[in-house]
């Protein structure tokens, strides 16, 4: 076995990828095949996946059309079905089967059956009927990942509404600028939360965004009562579940992206592409199956969390918690709630972020070691490049016998371009294969696809989970300029990729973040790999700054509290770069800093600090979850550099 293989499948041919592929006439074992005719027919292809999941609704005759004048923005999939996207979640398996876990810091743990789910969605669904709600109007909530959240989604969903959702912690004009774009009727609201072993109260803040989004005609409250608003609890009544079936393009979600270079881009996704391509990811790359307990550590407003609940329509469980994964104590770091969650409610498949991973290891927490986990076949990440001695901790410290998989996409396609598989073994830091459906390739500087090399990840060929629009006025033309508009046609997702002979890849970054010192482009996660190693820093950031005409790297660093930042450390740290990466890759500046920026999702944020130490403003400060550490990186100075 090839040294850089952690993990081979013992029982391949018993996944659902590999029943798909010979119910499609293809050798399991030879998933390039399989992956050629996924992109090549797609009509075929995506026929398979609605008869092969199991689709509910009615699929029409014709099921792909093409378009020679535009072939990416024109084409349409399923242009006569209908569907509806919370049956598909909700009508699975038997009314005592189980269909949601939830959890939170406190340690309350509940599980609610298929019926009472049902039920609950219901009561809501015929409230927001009376309330005048009918398809294609939005509904927003600002909750956390509970039940009551879940519950509104649904039911929004269930009449044909178009979900939009905030996390609770997102500030007053966070908020604003993102729901406020889709004037939802409806507003779901939690004015109370805990996070990080603190009470929140949220009532002045909710109070002006219904004061600033005038199109708010309803509040219904949850986790604490609110003026002017009715109770979830009493919201509603009894009654048969129905849903609205409609086109296959009719709109589901809006989702934002991260908004730190202006307003958030608010970006349509239809219903029937969400579910599609939901389904392929669970049932075929991910194994879930019925009776499967399925988590990601998510907020609501986080792409990842349609697509957890997504995987109620492949018959699973979906685990919800609602609370920080890591705790303070007066004792240090308490890493073991997700993994006493995961033992308690037999996850099966569990998602989290590289961050994530990298704070356990720091902490020297292996959950082999204090948790059962005995049903967990698969370990997800994404959010951030997973680096490769992270793949190692992986199956040193949490289990050898399961699949992990790092994921890359995002909430422009509600799920992944380059993801894992139950077929094939891992390779360590690789990204498994390319997505089934998904026409991916990198191009490097001439437009040309490249096999090791670092390139512009594209996608060649139209997806169902495209793209509707961007909400609001020229919103087709924003769309087309954001994803379109460096190559006609052909999507540009915007990051930093490169495609190995093995059939795997590695994703090195945002293109936007990628750096080039004497015109030469380098990406920052080899600088990042090597910081991870050293347990004096607890975070970093990597970045551009303008030096004479040039382009010259900075690294900051976040000492661990007590930590000594010695002239030796650095001189180390550059060594290791030199060493690990190359020479363009060692920092000409090193700073120290107390914090580093952050999205509200949990992202760093190079671009903010790269603006703001080139003398720039950022524009959109609300995107950001600690703006102020930006006013430590404007007094930044190369003369003071370590």
């Amino acid at each position: 076995m090839s040294e850089d293989i952690l993990w081979t499948p013992t029982d391949a041919s018993s996944t659902s990828l590999a029943w798909f592929a010979e119910a499609c006439g293809f050798d399991a074992g030879r998933y390039d095949d399989l992956h050629r005719w996924s992109v090549s027919d797609k009509r075929a292809f995506w026929s398979s996946v609605w008869d092969f999941c199991e689709v509910l609704g009615e699929p029409g005759q014709t099921k792909f059309v093409s378009n020679e004048a535009a072939p990416m923005t024109g084409a349409r999939f399923f242009p006569e079905a209908r569907l509806n996207l919370a049956e598909n979640l909700i009508e699975r398996g038997a009314d005592s089967d189980i269909a949601v876990c939830t959890a939170d810091e406190a340690g309350h743990y509940a599980e609610v059956t298929r019926r009472a789910l049902r039920q609950k969605v219901a009561r809501v669904a015929k409230g927001l009927l009376a309330a005048g709600v009918t398809p294609g109007d939005r509904v927003a909530g600002i909750q956390g990942n509970t039940l009551d959240a879940l519950v509104a989604t649904l039911a929004s969903l269930a009449v044909g509404a178009v979900w939009t959702s905030c996390s609770p912690d997102f500030g007053a004009a966070a908020i604003i600028d993102r729901i406020g774009q889709v004037a939802p009727k409806v507003l779901f609201a939690s004015p109370n939360y805990r996070y990080g072993g603190k009470d929140h109260d949220i009532s002045d803040r909710l109070a002006k965004v219904r004061r600033a989004v005038s199109s708010i005609e309803l509040v219904v409250s949850s986790g604490g009562h609110m003026t002017e608003s009715v109770r979830q609890e009493d919201f509603g009544s009894d009654a048969r579940l129905t849903y609205a079936r409609l086109a296959f393009d009719h709109p589901a979600y809006v989702l934002y992206t991260s908004g730190t270079t202006g307003a958030p881009k608010a970006i349509v996704h239809r219903a029937g592409g969400v579910l599609l391509q939901h389904l392929k990811e669970h049932v075929l790359h991910g194994d879930v199956r019925a009776g499967d307990r399925v988590i990601w550590y998510t907020n609501t407003a986080w792409m990842m969390y349609h697509w957890n609940i997504s995987a109620l329509a492949a018959g699973a469980a979906v685990v919800l918690y609602d609370g920080a994964p890591i705790l303070k104590t007066g004792e240090g770091l308490d890493c073991a709630r997700l993994w006493t969650l995961a033992g308690r409610a037999q996850v099966t498949h569990l998602g989290v972020s590289p961050k994530y991973l990298s704070t356990l290891a720091a902490e020297a927490f292996h959950p082999k070691h204090h948790h059962k986990l005995e049903a967990l076949r698969a370990l997800l990440v994404c959010g951030a490049p997973c680096l490769p001695h992270q793949f190692d901790w992986v199956y040193q410290a949490v289990k050898t016998d399961m699949m992990f998989a790092s994921i890359s996409g995002g909430t422009e396609i509600l799920g992944s371009f380059l993801i894992g598989s139950p077929i094939h073994p891992v390779r360590r830091g690789q990204l498994t294969v390319p997505a089934l459906g998904h026409a991916v390739a990198v191009l490097d500087d001439r437009g040309v696809p490249v096999i090791g090399q670092r390139g512009d990840l594209v996608c060649t060929e139209p997806f169902p989970s495209m793209p509707l629009t961007f909400w609001g006025d020229g919103g087709d033309q924003r769309y087309r300029d954001t994803y379109f508009g460096d190559r006609p046609e052909v999507w540009t997702h915007g990051d930093v990729a490169e495609m190995t002979h093995t059939g795997g890849g590695y994703v090195h970054g945002r293109s936007d973040n990628t750096l080039k010192p004497g015109g030469v482009r380098i990406g920052i996660s080899e600088i990042y790999a090597v910081c991870e190693t050293y347990s004096e820093v607890q975070d970093f950031l990597a970045f551009g700054a303008d030096r004479d005409g040039d382009e010259e790297v900075v690294l900051a660093i976040q000492p661990v509290n007590g930590a000594a930042i010695t002239p030796d450390l650095i001189r180390r740290i550059r060594g290791d770069i030199r060493t690990q990466a190359s020479p363009r890759h060692v920092p000409a500046r090193i700073h120290l800093v107390s914090a580093v920026p952050y999205t509200i999702n949990g992202k760093r944020v190079e671009g903010a600090a790269r603006t703001t130490v080139n003398g720039g403003t950022v524009r959109n400060l609300g995107s950001l979850a600690n703006p102020e550490c930006l006013k430590e990186f404007s007094a930044l100075r190369r003369e003071d550099a370590l």
